[in-house]
Parts: structure tokens; sequence; C-alpha cells
């Protein structure tokens, strides 16, 4: 029995101790679980929490990106607000002593490397390596022998050393001659081209101040060109000037309204993750393009009235292009968008950082498209074409223009039937008057066009001289007489400032000799007009 009891006891023992290592086995493995899943869990966590900063990261550069296009927007409508106002800021003088060059050519410098000259060799630091026997080791044989065999190995080695630096002077005087020579020659193209371009400024500068056409066109040519304006604007032009009424006809290049933002915000949308844009309205766009077309005007004429420094300008006429396509037709099309007419003395009259441009405009009687965002054109004052060349004094008539026509040969009732004539293949219905009978009128003529057309008062003046303001006048009091819609007055010569004045926002039209001659050569009549020298 206790052998039994001994037996049963082991395994017992052996049941408990194999259960505690169950046990164990099993508590290690909850372990082992239990700190996966917490690595699981941080994991999560961590990854969870990277991915939050990730999207936060994101959002934010989101935001940021639509903050910098709403901030581009608005610094691009800021600079477009301000094209006229920037120039209020700036002297459009141009200094005649600024296009001269004030530059002094460099001074001669030798190079690093030839700079310094090698040390010469000296016999005395070649001897200098030698020691001299003393008075005791001169007694020893052969001691003086060696001595003056290294003297002369040293004076060989001198001698070697002596030539390679004369040969290296040599050398380095050469290279600095002929750098020299170069330099020298240099300087002289520099002062050659300091004093031709000094010279021509000089030149032009005489002829800016005595008024002639070529060099004032060239000044403000320069003026205009230096005028600064945002990114995409063509600032392409033509300039004519006429010296006898000192007007200058500007054709300016507008941009078209594509040069606006078409977008008035930026939004992102952040369950969509979509940065939005939020269009503007096209009245917004047509207010925005209207006022800079004004500012351009207003801004351009303006810059050549301030930069005239020698009181060349009187008169400044200025139309405004587009270069665009017509949708509806597939064609180029140069429609003009606005154009005035201005003198420097009512110009000047404007407080331009006060005005409402448009109103402005509109007091110098300028003609505005209503609809420039639609390209819709309006008439220029004047053609920049009408500004003929062959519109010159006598000294100036080439041979081969002598087969035309002199317009101021005729008498005047010749001139008035050219002129009545014209209107009539114009498209007028004129009938010319009787000059002792007409009080002034030299024809009666009818624009058949609807709403445009109606009666007009024609007068024609062969002129020697600038026509004034008293001859507008007439014309204007022949109008109300006669009951007409428009007066048109044609000369063969120019008008002053204040018939310019005068007839800005009167239903007058003046046409000068220039614009005569063009009149003329549509209809295909090649005219001249020589005026008188005394």
């Amino acid at each position: 029995m206790a052998r039994r009891s001994s037996f049963g006891s082991l395994i017992n023992q052996i049941a408990r101790e194999h259960a505690r290592m169950a046990r164990l086995q099993e508590a290690q493995k909850r372990e082992i679980q239990r700190n996966y899943e917490r690595t699981q869990r941080e994991t999560a966590r961590l990854k969870t929490l990277a991915d939050k900063e990730a999207k936060q990261r994101y959002l934010e550069s989101r935001i940021e990106e639509t903050e910098e296009k709403n901030k581009e927007l608005l610094e691009r409508n800021s600079e477009l607000g301000r094209i006229l106002e920037h120039t209020l800021h700036v002297d459009d003088t141009i200094q005649f002593d600024s296009l001269r060059i004030k530059e002094i050519f460099k001074s001669f410098e030798i190079p690093p490397d030839l700079k310094i000259p090698p040390k010469a060799p000296q016999f005395e630091d070649y001897l200098s390596t030698i020691k001299k026997p003393t008075a005791l080791e001169k007694l020893i044989p052969g001691a003086e022998g060696r001595y003056q065999r290294a003297i002369l190995e040293i004076k060989t080695k001198f001698n070697e050393d002596k030539n390679k630096y004369d040969i290296i002077i040599a050398d380095r005087k050469i290279k600095i001659q002929k750098l020299n020579d170069t330099y020298d020659k240099e300087k002289q193209a520099f002062n050659f081209k300091v004093q031709q371009r000094n010279s021509e400024v000089d030149e032009f500068e005489k002829a800016y101040r005595n008024g002639d056409p070529d060099a004032v066109s060239s000044y403000c040519t320069m003026v205009l060109e230096r005028s600064e304006y945002p990114e995409g604007f063509p600032q392409e032009f033509r300039i004519a000037y006429l010296p006898e009424p000192k007007e200058l006809v500007i054709e300016y290049e507008l941009p078209t309204k594509d040069i606006l933002p078409k977008v008035s915000e930026y939004r992102y949308t952040k369950s969509k993750d979509s940065l939005d844009e939020k269009l503007r309205k096209a009245t917004e766009i047509k207010e925005q393009y209207q006022d800079i077309v004004a500012s351009i005007c207003i801004r351009t004429i303006h810059e050549v009235f301030e930069a005239d420094q020698n009181n060349n300008l009187l008169i400044v006429a200025f139309n405004g292009f587009v270069q665009t396509i017509d949708p509806s037709t597939g064609q180029d099309i140069r429609p003009c968008l606005i154009s005035v007419r201005t003198t420097k003395e009512r110009f000047s009259e404007i407080n331009l950082s006060r005005i409402d441009k448009r109103a402005c405009l509109r007091n110098l009687g300028a003609q505005i498209s209503p609809r420039p965002d639609e390209m819709l054109a309006v008439k220029p004052f004047v053609e920049f074409d009408m500004v003929d060349k062959r519109f010159v004094e006598q000294s100036d008539i080439l041979s081969d223009l002598e087969n035309r026509p002199n317009l101021m040969d005729l008498n005047p009732f010749e001139f008035e039937n050219l002129v009545s004539n014209l209107f009539e293949q114009i498209g007028f219905q004129a009938k010319l008057t009787r000059s002792s009978k007409d009080g002034g009128v030299d024809a009666v003529a009818f624009d058949p066009r609807p709403i445009l057309g109606g009666k007009v008062v024609i007068q024609a003046k062969r002129y020697k001289n600038v026509v004034g303001v008293s001859a507008v006048r007439d014309l204007y009091g022949t109008m109300i007489n006669e009951g007409a819609n428009k007066g048109i007055l044609v000369a063969t010569s120019h008008y002053g400032p204040d018939a310019y004045d005068f007839s800005k926002d009167k239903p007058i039209e003046l046409i000068d000799g220039s614009g005569l001659l063009y009149l003329l050569e549509q209809q295909g009549i090649k005219a001249r007009i020589i005026l008188p020298t005394d």
C-alpha cells in the first residue's frame, strides 16, 4: 500500500507540474499576444496620428495654395487699377544728359600672374651655400682645390638661373606690352563710341530744341517706350508729328479684355478636396476694362505733355485700337475703342489724382466705345494715315510729285467745287451755294444715313496760315442758322489749339490739309499742297 501511495503521489506531483508548466506557457502565450496586440494598437495609433498630421499638413498646403492664388488675384487687380496713378509718381521728362555715356573706361591692370615679377637671382645667395675653409682646414691637402671647384660650380649654376630669369623677364615684358596694346585699342574704340554717342545726343537735343519733326517724334517715342505697364500689355504704338500746329498723333494698341482676371475668388472645399473658382460677373469685367482703356488714354496724353520740355506739343490726338479677331467672321479686326483730341492748355487744368476717368474723357470730348469689351468701335478724330507725308513745305517737294495738282493753285471757287464733289463721292448729297448769298456757307449737304445723318454745313478754307477759332465760330453760327445737324470745316492748312477746344463738345468736324489729301486719295485723286513761303 505504501508503495502504491508513493507512486500515486509522484503521479500527482508530475500532473501538478505539468499543469503548472501548461499554465505558465499559456500565460506566456497570452502575454506575447497582449504585447503583439499592444504593439499593433500603438502602430495603428502612430499611423493614425501620422495620417492625421499628414492630412493636416496637406490641408494647410491646400489652404495656403488658395490664399496664394487669392493674393495674386488681389495684386493683379490692384496693379490694373493703378495704371494711371502709377505715372503720377514718375517724372516722364527725358534728361538729354542721361542719354550720354558717362562711364569711364577701366584702368589698365596687370594680371595677377604677371603683376609681381620673379625675384632676380643673387650670386651672394648662391655663394652663401658654400662653407669657406678655415686657416686650419686649408692645411689639409686638397681642401682649397675642392673649395675652388665648388665656387666654379656655383657660378655655373648662378649663370644658368640668371639666363632663365632674363628669359622669364623678357617674356613677361612682351606679354604686358601686348596686353597694354590691346587695352589702348579698346580704350580708343570706347572713347570713339562715347564721343560719337555724345555727339549724336547733342545733335538730337539741338534738333529737338529747334522743333525738328523727326527729333520730336523720336523724343516722344522714347517717352512712351520708357513707360512701365503691367505684364501682358502690348505697348505697341505709332507716332506722327505735325510741326505747324504742334500736334502729336498717337495710335496706341490697347490690350484686349483677356488681360483681366476671369476669377474673382478661389475657394477650397475640404469635403471634396477641390480648389473652386468663383467667376467674375460680366458687368464687373466690362467696368474694369473700360477703366483700363480710359487709364491708358489719359496716361499716354499726360506722359507726352509732361515730358514736353520745349513746348513742342500744343495738341495731342490719341486713338486707342485693339488687335483681335471678329468671332462672327474669324477675320482679323482692328477697332478703335477710344479717340480724343485735346490741347495742352486744357489738359493742364486737370488734377489727375482726383478725377473720374470716364467723366474726364467726356469733358475732353472723347469718343469712347460704350461696349469696349464687345469691340464696339468708334470713329477716330483723326485717322493716323491722314497725317500724310506729302503735306510738306515747298522745299521738301520731290520732282516725281510734280504731275499732281497743287490745291493752292485753285481759286476759291474751284477749291469749293473740289470739296463739294469730294463729299458727293463719299456719299453725301451736296449742293454748292453762291458765295455772295450764302452767309458763309460753301456747301449744304445731306447725309442719308439713318439716325446719324441729316443736314450738314460744309465750309472750305484755302488758307496758308493756321486756322483760328474765329472760322470755327462762324461755322457753328451758320449751323444754327441753317438748322444743321453737323458742321464740317475743310482747310488746306492746320488748326490751332483754340479751334479744337471750341469744337470738342460740338457736332463739328475739322479736316486739315493732310486729312483732305487722305480723303482725296481714298477717292482715287492724288494731289499735293504746297504752301507759299512768302
